[in-house]
């Protein structure tokens, strides 16, 4: 009989998946951009293993490297050998070089507390792997690696509408499961709403439902290249400086014609179409 998915097991009876190195993988992504150290009871609530299985776990990790134990603190942080790791995986994404010099000349157009980001994503969340902001006293306190939900924001929306609906909906099942019953009718609803939406005009909108004074406007990115993964650019900034009527006739189109022309490039060394 095969089990009922869930956070601890994704894949249920499929017996080539791991669920050891599953486990251990989640203790690392339990650590966000903003956490200096973690200790075993915050690792077991954030990952939602028992604490006995966490020790065996961060032990295991901080013998290879990939925690540093604090004896002072009786907590971890991420150790050196995970840094490698995601220098490496971004060097591979040579896109990001292409799609820096775009994303930066929206920031500067969208203006004061606009950032725009490229995002792949990580489990039920989204990763910033590149991002550009304006000039200005105010901006969203977001950066290369930074994680943001998958389901809420419209970056994440954006990398939805842009895989097949295999897969989709697999990942739809995943975060019914995740967030439940009662959280995750309106989060589905607003799904729906921007699968919709970037069908109709190539992308989509978020007004408030991150966060209630950030607006936003995503679109999906698939480069042309052989195996290129599924991305999302997003531009996101306060209500007030990014207000509804401007994201809709001025930022989107100039969002969707970022994707449109970094999108055409041949390989990684070819030149934009003009």
């Amino acid at each position: 009989m095969v089990g009922k998915a869930d956070r601890r097991n994704p894949f249920p009876g499929d017996r080539q998946f791991v669920g050891a190195l599953h486990r251990g993988l989640e203790i690392l992504r339990c650590f966000r951009p903003t956490d200096s150290s973690l200790g075993n009871q915050d690792l077991a609530k954030r990952s939602t293993l028992p604490e006995a299985t966490v020790a065996r776990l961060t032990y295991t990790l901080s013998k290879l490297g990939y925690l540093t134990y604090l004896s002072g603190e009786d907590k971890f942080r991420l150790g050196v050998p995970v840094l490698g790791l995601g220098y490496s995986s971004l060097g591979g994404l040579k896109i990001r070089e292409l799609i820096q010099p775009h994303l930066q000349e929206l920031a500067d157009f969208a203006g004061d507390g606009a950032l725009i980001a490229l995002g792949a994503r990580d489990d039920l969340t989204m990763t910033y792997i590149a991002c550009a902001r304006s000039a200005g006293l105010i901006s969203l306190q977001l950066s290369v690696g930074s994680r943001i939900s998958l389901g809420r924001s419209s970056i994440g929306r954006a990398y939805l509408s842009g895989l097949g609906e295999d897969d989709r909906e697999q990942l739809m099942q995943r975060m019914r499961i995740h967030y439940g019953k009662g959280r995750w009718s309106p989060i589905r609803k607003g799904i729906l709403s921007s699968l919709q939406e970037i069908r109709a005009q190539g992308y989509c909108l978020n007004f408030g439902n991150w966060h209630p004074h950030i607006n936003a406007v995503a679109v999906p990115f698939r480069s042309k290249q052989p195996d290129a993964p599924v991305l999302a650019i997003n531009c996101g900034g306060p209500s007030y400086v990014l207000t509804a009527e401007r994201l809709r006739k001025t930022i989107a189109p100039r969002l969707v014609e970022i994707v449109r022309r970094v999108a055409s490039y041949a390989s990684a060394d070819a030149a934009p179409v003009a």
